[in-house]
């Protein structure tokens, strides 16, 4: 750990694994944190920040899918150096901020992954299909022990394009970071009131359909089960975003 490290402002986040990465990315903008560096403990972050090793975990998991830290297992998680930055195609994460802008992004998405889905399915490797299934059995495992699931989905999702052999779709996919996964920014199953264990079972449900359609080779079929997986993820947002507006309206 850094002993130079600064307590945080007296700043509140609505969301309190968003203020710990805001807090680690302030220290790293500050010089405090630099590359190479290790984080605090998990124990040093809730006595510092004030939260519960839950939101702490959280936290760390959407700083290692921004790749903005790396965990070495039994040794610690450390930072990184920053990921390439700039806008590509127009395209600036920064500006991601509403829900409008997410539901706009899952529309880019099913463009770009649909496409994607059916080329891995063609240009697959068996090395590739080992290491998408893997990455989908992390997904899952990490789901039915109601932990963060977000990087294990943003990485399922970055293989899928990765494995297309189209290099451009993974560099955009990879320049969006977590505006990949909308749950990153909002819990739709807290808006929405849906059971936890019923959501997620039915997002597993859909990856498998997606990994099952590259496994056997049959691009269009990959086409549909991903269309389908961002196509269901977008109507969970917009239902979300339309219960956010009837609760304001209250």
């Amino acid at each position: 750990m850094n002993s130079a490290i600064t307590p945080p402002p007296a700043k509140k986040h609505r969301n309190l694994a968003q203020g710990v990465v805001a807090y680690v990315n302030e220290q790293t903008r500050q010089g405090t944190l630099k590359v190479g560096d290790k984080l605090p403990t998990e124990s040093a972050f809730m006595e510092l920040l004030g939260v519960s090793r839950t939101v702490v975990r959280e936290a760390i998991s959407h700083l290692q899918a921004a790749g903005l830290v790396e965990t070495r297992h039994g040794i610690g998680t450390f930072v990184c150096a920053p990921p390439r930055t700039g806008v590509v195609l127009g395209l600036d994460p920064a500006t991601v901020v509403t829900v409008h802008d997410l539901l706009a992004i899952l529309e880019l998405r099913i463009s770009i992954e649909t496409e994607a889905a059916g080329l891995a399915s063609s240009r697959r490797t068996p090395e590739q299909l080992a290491e998408l299934r893997a990455a989908l059995d992390t997904f899952i495992a990490t789901a039915r022990a109601g932990q963060e699931t977000v990087a294990a989905d943003i990485r399922f999702h970055m293989l899928v394009a990765q494995f297309s052999g189209n290099r451009y779709f993974h560099d955009i996919l990879d320049h969006l970071g977590t505006n990949l996964i909308p749950r990153a920014r909002i819990d739709p199953v807290r808006l929405t009131e849906d059971d936890p264990v019923r959501y997620l079972a039915r997002m597993a449900n859909e990856h498998e359909d997606i990994y099952h359609a590259i496994a056997r080779g049959e691009p269009e079929t990959a086409r549909a089960a991903m269309r389908t997986h961002l196509s269901n993820s977008r109507e969970r947002l917009r239902q979300v975003h339309e219960r956010h507006q009837a609760q304001q309206q209250v």
